[in-house]
């Protein structure tokens, strides 16, 4: 009967790659900045089940915006807290700050989604040979004014005559 990853206490480093759809190099690099520590059978690695557990971590860690200095921070939290029971509150800080800046791109995200909707609107009606709703119309306006005005601050072009001033 085949060992599943439930049941296995080692791992290579090609069966963690397989797994979490990693590359050999990423789990290289983790081990080079301290964050997995496998032992050695020759010249091949072998994880421990700790390892795999830290790694499940790191990539959640990295999925949600934190930097691998602060990943490894949080993986030896333990440790930390022994020494200085504060990096607690400072962690916790870290976490309030992170789930605000989702939360602010999650509300910049649905607003783009909004955005899109309404311009893939305004297409098919364009397509369909359908005059467009004021409201879309109204939306394509306020965009091609926002498009403009940032146009010209990356460019450093002034307005265009008769163009709308966004920055009031």
């Amino acid at each position: 009967m085949p060992t599943t990853t439930l049941t296995k206490t080692s791992f290579s480093i090609r069966d963690l790659a397989a797994e979490f759809d990693v590359t050999a190099r990423t789990l290289r690099f983790y081990e080079q900045k301290g964050l997995l520590s496998p032992g050695r059978k020759g010249a091949s690695r072998v994880y421990s089940i700790a390892d795999r557990a830290r790694l499940v971590l790191i990539l959640r860690g990295k999925r949600v915006g934190f930097s691998l200095d602060e990943i490894g921070e949080m993986l030896d939290m333990e440790a930390i807290t022994n020494q200085n029971p504060s990096a607690l509150v400072d962690m916790l800080e870290r976490f309030h700050e992170r789930i605000d800046a989702l939360n602010h791109q999650r509300e910049d995200i649905d607003a783009a989604i909004t955005e899109l909707e309404a311009g893939r609107t305004w297409l098919e009606d364009r397509l369909a040979k359908r005059e467009p709703s004021e409201e879309i119309k109204h939306r394509a306006r306020a965009f091609e004014a926002l498009a403009a005005a940032r146009m010209n601050v990356w460019t450093g072009a002034s307005p265009e005559p008769g163009s709308h001033d966004t920055t009031s």
